[in-house]
């Protein structure tokens, strides 16, 4: 089968490896039809996070069920599914708390040993507690589809950010990142029931993106004059702070533009070189929690919205390959030609 594999900074390939069989009562082969590029896969990327070399990539997998191991009774072959970026069985402590990023036998795609969902074909572990079931009327529906592949990730990590942050009905809320997570917080914040939602980025195509979400107000200034936009738009702050991208500059400001008491709901996997922000959390007594969104404790609830037409995040896809021009579409996202680089295979 051909798999996307990472060669190295710059260097996304696309190889034929062996593909995967049933190795574990508990796994599911899955075909894949539709996956994504991530902001976090060009963290390798570029070279701020170490991969060895030939390792598949990806970890937002959409398909049709193929095979199932023996003690598999959630899904069945011929099921359209799709999979966060982790696996979960379901049945832990962690689980149970809806904490499956948390679980004490899952994982994450990358370190499984298991293959990436950039692929043909992926090997499924712990399906009965990973594999989220697509309604069976909406199973070959393109347009939903679409809709729903967000929940693998993004729209499930922008919503966390906002659960996170402590977002509901009449709230103030401010977006740090206008990324596709940061994009999804805006609308997680909106289906809270956020009254006012200022999204900060630098990109005014995004921006404006984040505006049809629902965000209110938009600042694209950087540094210390976008951190006086919000303190003024906000009077003093804002008690609902969502922190989507993780680098040092997005902790800082999100710190620096929480009220006194609010609370931060951080999702951007964290890439810093000093931690000195934290002492500005703790002169505010503020709260700074989140961490890996446990997405699959959000799925139902998500799908539910997405198919009575009340959520759709597809617009953060403003570019569609196929497997062969996956390099193709980190170059684009890396060079922030598109948001979010959608991947649809053969059906």
């Amino acid at each position: 089968m051909k798999a996307a594999t990472y060669h190295g900074p710059g260097d996304i390939r696309i190889e034929e490896r062996a593909g995967p069989g049933i190795e574990e009562p508990t796994d599911a082969i899955v075909r894949i039809t539709h996956t994504a590029i991530c902001g976090s896969d060009l963290w390798p990327y570029r070279g701020a996070d170490e991969y060895d070399e030939g390792t598949p990539i990806g970890h937002e997998p959409m398909g049709i069920v193929e095979e199932v191991g023996a003690a598999v009774r959630h899904v069945q072959p011929g099921d359209r599914v799709f999979a966060p970026f982790g696996t979960s069985c379901g049945q832990c402590e962690f689980c149970r708390k809806g904490l499956h990023t948390s679980c004490v036998n899952g994982g994450f795609w990358d370190g499984l040993g298991v293959g990436g969902a950039q692929a043909e074909k992926l090997r499924v572990p712990l399906a009965n507690g990973t594999l989220v079931r697509v309604p069976d009327r909406y199973a070959d529906d393109e347009e939903t589809l679409e809709a729903l592949l967000p929940l693998t990730d993004v729209m499930g990590t922008g919503h966390h950010a906002a659960v996170s942050a402590d977002v509901s009905a009449g709230d103030t809320a401010v977006v740090v990142g206008d990324g596709a997570v940061g994009l999804c917080g805006v609308l997680a914040s909106k289906r809270l029931g956020a009254e006012r939602i200022i999204a900060m980025g630098h990109h005014e195509d995004r921006l404006a993106l984040a505006e049809e979400f629902g965000a209110t107000e938009t600042v694209s200034s950087r540094g210390e004059d976008a951190i006086e936009a919000v303190t003024e738009l906000t009077h003093g702050g804002a008690n609902h702070v969502l922190e989507c991208v993780g680098a040092q500059s997005a902790l800082e400001t999100a710190t620096q533009v929480v009220r006194p008491g609010g609370n931060i709901g951080y999702v951007g996997v964290p890439h810093v070189e000093s931690p000195a922000f934290v002492e500005q959390l703790f002169s505010k007594n503020a709260s700074f929690t989140g961490g890996p969104a446990p997405v699959r404790a959000y799925a139902e609830e998500l799908v539910a919205d997405v198919v009575q037409g009340t959520l759709d995040p597809s617009p953060i896809f403003t570019k569609t390959v196929d497997l062969d021009d996956v390099p193709e579409g980190y170059r684009a996202m890396d060079e922030r030609e598109a948001v979010k680089v959608m991947v649809k295979l053969d059906a």
